[in-house]
């Protein structure tokens, strides 16, 4: 019954999350900790942690993990099942849906329409995280709080993988071992 429950709780979240894995941490919380009472507050606190820091989205790494606390291995498979499900389902319809009506001019008018949103979320999301990495804010600038290192390497990042072609895989590793030694120093 418990792998049910999983199954469920992370099928709504899997449903429900629109906007990503950050909108779904509200959400998860709610499930695991108050709703279900799986978690306690200081294990959703080292949920999200490991959630994020791991590579792969957010909920799915949530869902794993949780299921993995509430009910071993079959848990969270449960309850890694219940979050993609909803995903699956909805991605197959669209690609379904483009691939016979790809066409259509109503339908490359409103995907052509919607590209520079998508570019605009992409640039803020990008501008947002450099605004955090230099200045440790996205929305109090000050100068006096530059990290000098962190924009050096935004810079060089940049150049690297615009003039250089460096690959971004490269560039992130090389990012990250000079900001180590960095703290190391």
């Amino acid at each position: 019954m418990i792998y049910l429950r999983l199954f469920w709780s992370f099928l709504q979240i899997g449903l429900f999350s629109i906007g990503g894995g950050y909108a779904a941490i509200p959400l998860i919380r709610a499930q695991t900790v108050d709703l279900q009472h799986w978690l306690t507050a200081d294990q959703f606190m080292n949920l999200a942690a490991i959630a994020e820091m791991t590579p792969g989205p957010i909920a799915i790494n949530a869902a794993t993990f949780a299921g993995m606390q509430v009910a071993g291995l079959p848990g969270a498979l449960s309850a890694t099942a219940g979050c993609i499900l909803p995903s699956l389902v909805i991605v197959s319809l669209l690609s379904y849906l483009y691939t016979r009506w790809r066409e259509l001019p109503v339908l490359q008018g409103a995907l052509k329409t919607l590209r520079p949103a998508v570019a605009a979320l992409i640039l803020a999301a990008g501008v947002n995280m450099l605004l955090q990495a230099v200045f440790g804010s996205a929305s109090a600038v000050q100068m006096d709080s530059v990290s000098w290192l962190q924009a050096a390497l935004a810079a060089a990042a940049f150049l690297a993988l615009r003039k250089a072609r460096w690959s971004p895989i490269l560039t992130m590793a090389l990012c990250g071992a000079v900001s180590l030694l960095a703290g190391l120093i």
